[in-house]
């Protein structure tokens, strides 16, 4: 019999460059060393959509943040 693991469910933590006035970014870093995917939600809604981004894109994302905050 061949099993396959099952995925765990990302583990989100909300990024540090949030307003913290309910305007909150979350990814999941744990996925992100698994996998190479970067991934990234809207903490006002955990059941929605969510960006899958490469490195690089992720890179632009926090040095955008960090930049217009």
């Amino acid at each position: 019999m061949n099993s396959t693991p099952v995925p765990q469910p990302p583990r989100w933590v909300k990024s540090t460059y949030s307003a913290g006035e309910g305007q909150c970014v979350e990814w999941a870093p744990g996925h992100a060393r698994a996998t190479g995917e970067f991934l990234v939600r809207d903490s006002k809604n955990p059941d929605g959509p969510r960006l899958t981004l490469g490195r690089g894109a992720f890179t632009g994302l926090v040095e955008l943040a960090k930049r217009h905050g």
